[in-house]
C-alpha cells in the first residue's frame, strides 16, 4: 500500500485518498469527481489484456482499471493536456501497479494516426460534454470540459479503429447526450450491450448514462443506480460498486467516508 495510505497520516489536499492509491489532481483542470469513479468501478472487464483510456486525466479510471483487472493486464492512458499527463504519470508511478500502466502525453486522434495500434480488448472514456461556450479563466480547464478538440463522432470513430473485435469502448455521459451518443454509435456499427441509468435519489430523474458498445452484436444488459437513499446517505448498491475503492468512515456514527463532489 502507498506511503499515503499508511494508517494515522492525515488525508493530503492536493488530491484524493482511496484505499490503494492516492490521485493527485492539483495540476489538472478537471478534478476526481463522481462521474469517473462510477466510470472506473462500473466499467465491465471481460477477459481483456489490454485497456485504452482516452483523456485520462489525472489517471484516476485508468488506476481504478488497475485495481480491478487482473495483473498482466496493460493500460495505456492517453492525455492531451501536459499537466495532466505529467500529473498522471506521478500518480501511476506512486501505485502499485506502476509496471502495467503507461500515460500517453498526444491527442488520441494524433496517437491513432502514428501508432495505428488496434485490438484493445477495453477502452474507457469519460469525454468532455460540454458544447462550445464562454470560456473559462482557464485554457486547460476549456480543453477538459468543452467538445471542440474531440468531438464525441470523433471519439466513437477513433474507438472503433483502436477497439478489437470482441472488445468494448465503456463511458458516462449526461443522459440528454448519452442518447444522441446511442444513435451516433448505432449508425458506426456499434452496438449498445450494457447500459446503467444513474439517478441521486428515487424522487430524481436520472442525469447520467453509463454505456458499454461493442462491435459485436448480442444482448444488452440494463441496470438502474440510485446514488442516495431517501435520508441522503449513499445507497446500499452504490456502495457495492465503489466500496472497493473509498476509504471507510472514520467515525462509529455510520457517516459517509470521503467522497468525491
Amino acid at each position: 500500500m502507498i506511503e499515503s495510505l499508511k494508517e494515522g497520516m492525515p488525508l493530503r489536499r492536493d488530491g484524493f485518498t482511496f484505499r490503494q492509491f492516492f490521485a493527485a489532481h492539483d495540476r489538472c483542470a478537471m478534478k476526481v469527481g463522481t462521474d469517473g469513479v462510477l466510470l472506473g468501478a462500473w466499467t465491465p472487464l471481460g477477459k481483456t489484456g489490454r485497456v485504452l483510456d482516452i483523456g485520462t486525466g489525472c489517471g484516476l479510471i485508468a488506476l481504478m482499471v488497475a485495481q480491478r483487472a487482473n495483473p498482466e493486464v496493460r493500460i495505456d492512458a492517453v492525455e492531451l493536456d501536459p499537466a495532466a499527463a505529467g500529473q498522471a504519470e506521478e500518480n501511476f508511478a506512486a501505485s502499485p501497479w506502476a509496471s502495467r500502466l503507461r500515460c500517453i502525453n498526444a491527442n488520441i486522434l494524433d496517437y491513432l494516426a502514428a501508432d495505428k495500434i488496434a485490438g484493445y480488448g477495453l477502452i474507457v472514456s469519460n469525454p468532455p460534454f460540454f458544447p462550445v461556450g464562454l470560456a473559462t479563466r482557464s485554457a486547460e480547464r476549456d480543453r477538459a470540459r468543452y467538445t471542440a478538440t474531440l468531438t464525441h463522432q470523433r471519439l466513437l470513430d477513433a474507438a472503433r479503429r483502436l477497439v478489437a473485435p470482441d472488445g468494448l469502448f465503456s463511458l458516462i455521459l449526461p443522459t440528454a447526450i448519452g442518447e444522441q451518443v446511442i444513435a451516433m454509435a448505432r449508425l458506426g456499427g456499434w452496438h449498445l450491450r450494457f447500459r446503467t441509468d444513474v439517478a441521486d435519489n428515487a424522487k430524481k430523474p436520472f442525469h447520467r448514462v453509463l454505456l458499454g458498445f461493442a462491435p459485436r452484436q448480442g444482448d444488452m444488459t440494463y441496470t438502474t443506480l440510485l446514488l442516495r437513499d431517501g435520508d441522503g446517505r449513499y445507497s446500499a448498491a452504490y456502495r457495492a460498486l465503489t466500496g472497493g475503492f473509498y476509504l471507510p468512515p472514520a467515525g462509529r456514527d455510520g457517516a459517509d467516508g470521503q467522497r468525491p463532489g
